[in-house]
């Protein structure tokens, strides 16, 4: 076995925590909080993958106010859910691994009818077509007191997941929810301290970061998602991506796990690979809504070449930019590619389909080094299967999912 993939498999430090390895199960919606209440499958999954052997396994979609959720069937952070979360970080540890939360908003972008506000809201007012066939089309402009109550929000979820045994903390700062809306220019159009130039833009995640910070610690993981590139033209670039880097670097962030697109436009960006609408289609409840998918969802869901590594070339540059820890995510599929990541000086690398489809390949790793070679087909299906109930799953392990 290279040296390379050597450190990957030795422990590693984050902050003040010690992982097992370099290997952390990014954070994929996994579809199994019916009715907004975690289950014994969510459970199971992360504790499924501590088995397997990740360092470090990551919840995903962690909201922070019940008007944060893109749809109903996703948790907030609330005493509901302690009992639950509780129980998975216990079941996580007995495996030998680590827990991270996901602590998300989802800003505009939503299908859910708020509670406390009018309308869903994030840093300017647009058209929100995710919401059209629900009832929710238009987003409003966060104000001076829901930016406040939501950086509020941020902490004591914070504070509620470390409380419930959890080790580390991803903020979602990436693919279009509130915070990358508030980055992303394409969708930031305000004119006032929190719109502008990059360094006003950022203002809002930062404030985010620091009342997490203090909420949590200074020996605290904090990580954020962040966006390399929105994926389209007038979005979040490389070279504002590696200036908003630095700022979360001097802000006291930990680690950025890099990745990309924006969910309501340049979903498979991210992916890469075969286009999973087929599968989605006929899984969505709201008729008007799958109509809409049907005819138009090929925009935001269009088959793209998948490769190795694709987003190393933008990484490389993030890499060059700051000092702090990079979790490289995006086309990590075999042996090579994960000595390929440690050898380019990234830190950590995160996974996603590849652990989904096994979650013990670290095992495989161990045996075949270089030589590994990921089963995963990058059909995307199991995108798709989240709607399934029983949540997500590699669709190669059961091919009648969709049946």
């Amino acid at each position: 076995m290279s040296n390379e993939l050597d450190r990957l498999l030795s422990p590693a430090k984050l902050a003040g925590l010690t992982l097992r390895n370099r290997v952390i199960k990014t954070a994929t919606f996994e579809g199994m909080c019916p009715g907004g209440v975690p289950g014994d499958d969510l459970v199971n999954h992360h504790a499924g993958m501590a088995r397997g052997g990740v360092g470090l396994t990551t919840v995903a979609y962690c909201g922070v106010s019940p008007d944060g959720l893109t749809f109903p069937d996703q948790m907030w952070m609330h005493s509901g859910v302690f009992p639950q979360l509780q129980r998975l970080a216990s079941a996580v540890h007995a495996e030998g691994g680590a827990v991270s939360a996901q602590l998300a908003h989802c800003g505009y972008f939503s299908r859910n009818k708020p509670l406390n506000i009018p309308r869903p809201r994030g840093p300017s007012a647009c058209i929100n077509q995710y919401g059209v066939f629900s009832g929710v089309p238009i987003g409003g402009a966060m104000d001076s007191s829901d930016i406040a109550r939501t950086v509020a929000e941020y902490a004591a979820a914070a504070a509620f997941v470390r409380d419930a045994g959890f080790d580390a903390i991803e903020i979602h700062m990436g693919h279009g929810y509130l915070l990358s809306q508030f980055i992303s220019s394409l969708l930031n159009k305000r004119r006032d301290a929190y719109g502008g130039c990059l360094e006003n833009r950022m203002r809002f995640p930062l404030q985010v970061l620091a009342a997490v910070r203090a909420a949590v610690g200074k020996d605290f993981p904090l990580l954020a998602k962040l966006n390399l590139s929105d994926g389209l033209e007038g979005g979040l670039g490389i070279e504002e991506s590696c200036k908003a880097a630095q700022l979360l670097e001097q802000g006291g962030l930990d680690a950025i796990v890099m990745s990309g697109g924006l969910v309501s436009r340049t979903s498979m960006f991210l992916f890469r690979g075969e286009s999973p609408l087929k599968y989605m289609v006929p899984l969505e409840k709201n008729p008007w809504q799958r109509t809409a998918m049907k005819w138009f969802g090929g925009a935001s869901f269009p088959s793209m070449p998948y490769e190795e590594m694709y987003f190393l070339e933008l990484a490389r540059q993030m890499r060059r930019a700051v000092n702090m820890p990079l979790v490289y995510l995006g086309g990590v599929a075999t042996g090579q590619s994960m000595g390929q990541a440690m050898a380019e000086g990234f830190d950590f690398i995160a996974m996603g389909r590849a652990l989904l489809n096994d979650s013990h390949l670290l095992k495989r790793v161990r045996e075949q080094g270089e030589g590994w070679k990921s089963p995963c087909t990058h059909c995307n299906q199991c995108v798709a299967s989240m709607a399934l109930p029983g949540g997500i799953r590699c669709t190669l392990n059961q091919p009648n999912a969709f049946a």
